[in-house]
C-alpha cells in the first residue's frame, strides 16, 4: 500500500491545472485518470472536441503561468451568427467593445497542453487507465481500479480532490459518508455531435469569427469554428415530442428531411450528416448542485464534480478554472491550512456556482428562441447604449459573464436590477430612439451602484 500526498482524481481540464496550481506551490501532486492518455490515444467520437474560452478562464490560465501555451489554440468569435429559416444571416455582436470577444478553442488540444505543463513541472505524475472507485475518509484511503486489467490498488493519502466530472465517484462516496443529498436535475432535452467539414482548399465554408446558432424555438443546432478549417456542429433536442431524439428514430431518411426542412444551410455542408447522426452517441445535459464540496482537510470537490451545469452560457470551464485559482489564493490566505482553505473555497464559491448554474439555463432559452425576439433585440441595444453613459454602473448581463470578473452571483443580482430598469425604458417604445434617457439616468443612478 502506497502513500501519496495530494491526490487528484480526474486529469480533464479541471484536473490538469489544478495540478499545475498545486505544483507550482512546491507539492508533489498524483493524479488518477480513468481514460487513456489522449495525446496517445484518439478521442472518442460525440465528445465534444471544441469550448468557448472567456476571460474568467483566461485569467486563470495567466495565473497558472501557461496561456502562452494555450493562445495559439485560440479563435476569437465577435459574436452570435444567426440563421433564420430560409438562410438568412445575422450577426449579433458579444459585447460592445471591440475586445470583447469569447474564443473557441479544441478541448483535446487543450487539455493536452495543460497536462504537458503540469507535467513539465517535474512534481506532477499523471496515471492513465486508473479510476478512483471509492474513499474510506477515516482511514484517509483511496480505491482505485486499473482500467487496463480489472485490478485494484488501495492507496493511502494526505487529501484528495475531485476534478472528475459530473458523475465523480468521490462526489458519490462523500454524499455517502456524509449523508448529504446531491440535486442531479437532468434537461429533457439530449445533444448530437455533427461536423462541417474544411472545403477543398482547408478554408472554412461559414464565417470563422462567430459562433453560428440556427434557433428554432425549442431546440437549436449550433457551430463552432476549430482551426482546421471545420466547425463542430451540436444539435439540442427534446427527448421526446415532436420533433425529438426519439421521432427521429434510426432513420436516415427521417433524419434528413428533418434538418433540410430546419437547417437547410447547414445541411448542404454537411456530406456525412445522417452517417455521423447514426454513429455518435446522444448526450445527456444536466445540472448538479451539491449542498457540501468538503471532508475536514482530507476532501474537497471543484469543478463539475461540485457544480455540473448545461454548456449554454459557456462557463463550465471557465467557472472550474476560476475555482483553480480560487483555491490556490485560499490556500496563501490560510497559510497553507487546507482545511481552512477548502472552507474558505467553498464559502467563496458555492454561491456563484449556485448563479452561474441558473444563469447557464436561462441562456438556453435566449438562444434558442429569444435570439430572433424584436423585443430581446431592443434590449440588448438599449442595455450597449446604458454601458456607454453609465461604463462604471451599468453592465449587461452577459458581458458581466463573459467579460469581468465580477462574481457571478453579484452578475445575476446586479443583472436582476438591470432588467427591471430595461423593462420601464422598453415598455411603450419600440426602438432605443423611443428612450427617454434622462429617465434612465435617474433609474441607473438610484439603483445602481458604482462597481
Amino acid at each position: 500500500m502506497s502513500r501519496k500526498d495530494v491526490v487528484i482524481a480526474g486529469a480533464g481540464l479541471a484536473g490538469s491545472l489544478l495540478a499545475l496550481y498545486l505544483a507550482r506551490r512546491g507539492l508533489e501532486v498524483t493524479v488518477f485518470e480513468k481514460r487513456p492518455d489522449m495525446r496517445r490515444e484518439d478521442i472518442p467520437a460525440g465528445r465534444s472536441i471544441n469550448l468557448a474560452l472567456a476571460n474568467r478562464g483566461i485569467a486563470a490560465l495567466e495565473g497558472a503561468g501557461v496561456m502562452d501555451r494555450i493562445e495559439p489554440l485560440l479563435i476569437p468569435m465577435r459574436g452570435r451568427m444567426i440563421h433564420d429559416q430560409d438562410g438568412g444571416l445575422d450577426l449579433q455582436p458579444y459585447g460592445n467593445k471591440p475586445h470583447e470577444v469569447i474564443n473557441s478553442v479544441s478541448r483535446s488540444e487543450l487539455n493536452c497542453r495543460l497536462m504537458d505543463a503540469a507535467e513539465a513541472t517535474g512534481r506532477v505524475t499523471i496515471h492513465f487507465n486508473k479510476a478512483i472507485e471509492d474513499v474510506d475518509f477515516k482511514a484517509r484511503r483511496l480505491n482505485v481500479r486499473d482500467g487496463s486489467d480489472g485490478t485494484r490498488e488501495t492507496i493511502e493519502c494526505a487529501r484528495v480532490i475531485a476534478c472528475d466530472g459530473a458523475g465523480s465517484p468521490v462526489r458519490g462516496a462523500m454524499a455517502a459518508h456524509t449523508g448529504m443529498d446531491v440535486d442531479i436535475d437532468m434537461l429533457e432535452h439530449g445533444y448530437k455531435e455533427l461536423s462541417i467539414p474544411a472545403d477543398g482548399d482547408g478554408q472554412w465554408q461559414m464565417e470563422r469569427g462567430a459562433l453560428h446558432i440556427w434557433p428554432r424555438g425549442g431546440y437549436m443546432l449550433i457551430a463552432l469554428p476549430n482551426l482546421d478549417g471545420s466547425f463542430t456542429v451540436t444539435l439540442f433536442l427534446p427527448y421526446q415530442g415532436t420533433p425529438s431524439f426519439e421521432a427521429l428514430g434510426t432513420d436516415p431518411d427521417r433524419i434528413r428531411a428533418f434538418f433540410e426542412q430546419d437547417f437547410p444551410d447547414a445541411t448542404r455542408l454537411m456530406p456525412d450528416l445522417t452517417d455521423t447522426f447514426l454513429s455518435n452517441p446522444t448526450g445527456e445535459l444536466g445540472t448538479v448542485r451539491c449542498p457540501r464540496w468538503r471532508v475536514d482537510d482530507f476532501a474537497l470537490l471543484i469543478g463539475d464534480a461540485a457544480h455540473a451545469i448545461v454548456p449554454f452560457h459557456g462557463q463550465g470551464m471557465n467557472c472550474a478554472f476560476e475555482d483553480c485559482q480560487e483555491l490556490d489564493r485560499c490556500l496563501t490566505a490560510s497559510e497553507d491550512d487546507w482545511e481552512a482553505a477548502f472552507a474558505m473555497l467553498e464559502e467563496r464559491r458555492r454561491p456563484n456556482a449556485e448563479a452561474i448554474a441558473d444563469m447557464a439555463l436561462e441562456n438556453y432559452v435566449e438562444m434558442r428562441d429569444s435570439v430572433r425576439d424584436p423585443e430581446f433585440i431592443l434590449r440588448k441595444k438599449l442595455g450597449w447604449k446604458l454601458e456607454e453613459r453609465h461604463p462604471d454602473r451599468f453592465i449587461p448581463r452577459y458581458s458581466m459573464v463573459m467579460f469581468h470578473h465580477l462574481p457571478y452571483a453579484e452578475a445575476r443580482r446586479r443583472g436582476e436590477v438591470q432588467a427591471e430598469i430595461l423593462d420601464e425604458l422598453t415598455r411603450d417604445t419600440d426602438s432605443v430612439d423611443g428612450v427617454d434617457f434622462a429617465y434612465a439616468d435617474r433609474l441607473i443612478q438610484e439603483r445602481l451602484t458604482s462597481l
